[in-house]
């Protein structure tokens, strides 16, 4: 088990604590528009992105959710990484398959209710693959197995493709590091989903002095 998946290493420690905090967030700013797909990204490639929405998917789980776990960042996936389990098959390869019907490449993601959609096999394209109305059904496929989509996404500024498929989800979960990240490209990303029509949920801030915490936009 990854030393990164915390809320499955050390339970009882500080920053799975801030998980649960993060989850209880959520449901409160789903209210008045349900969240059931989420996209994680940040504004530049950081660490923090992918085992936040890896731990992030096992406290919802946890909490009694079918939770499907997506790893759609098809430039540097980590998801297979984390919970190590193969990459492959895995999200291109349920893309590249002619018959739209076959059951979608799930793995056990070792948690009650968690499974894993791997990236698969890392495609010459990535914005074509994510942009693509395929891979709206994807996700409505996804939908329609789990009651929460966490989706791993590729840096805003980094892929453009970003928003594209940010528009099929409920809202983007943006991960800002302390002393990494810059306030001017965090309004970049605002302005990015805004011209998008992307809900924009709110920011984790990681690599703080105590527990990542969530701040609302």
């Amino acid at each position: 088990m990854s030393t990164n998946l915390i809320t499955l290493s050390d339970p009882r420690s500080q920053a799975a604590d801030a998980y649960r905090q993060l989850r209880t967030n959520l449901i409160f700013a789903g209210l008045d528009e349900p969240v059931t797909c989420l996209v994680v990204s940040s504004p530049l490639p950081v660490e923090d992105k992918s085992p936040l929405a890896a731990n992030l998917s096992v406290v919802l789980a946890q909490a009694g959710q079918q939770v499907i776990l997506v790893d759609a960042d098809l430039r540097r996936p980590r998801q297979h990484t984390l919970f190590e389990v193969p990459s492959e098959p895995g999200l291109t390869t349920w893309m590249a398959a002619q018959d739209e019907q076959a059951p979608l490449p799930l793995v056990d993601g070792g948690v009650d209710g968690l499974r894993l959609l791997p990236s698969g096999p890392l495609p010459p394209n990535p914005a074509d693959v994510l942009a693509s109305r395929k891979m709206e059904r994807l996700l409505a496929r996804c939908r329609e197995q789990a009651d929460m989509v966490v989706v791993d996404a590729p840096p805003v500024l980094v892929a453009a493709d970003t928003s594209a498929l940010a528009v099929n989800s409920d809202g983007v979960l943006l991960v800002v590091r302390r002393g990494h990240t810059r306030r001017d490209h965090v309004a970049q990303v605002k302005d990015a989903l805004a011209r998008a029509h992307v809900r924009l949920l709110g920011a984790v801030l990681t690599d703080a002095e105590t527990a990542s915490r969530w701040t609302a936009y």
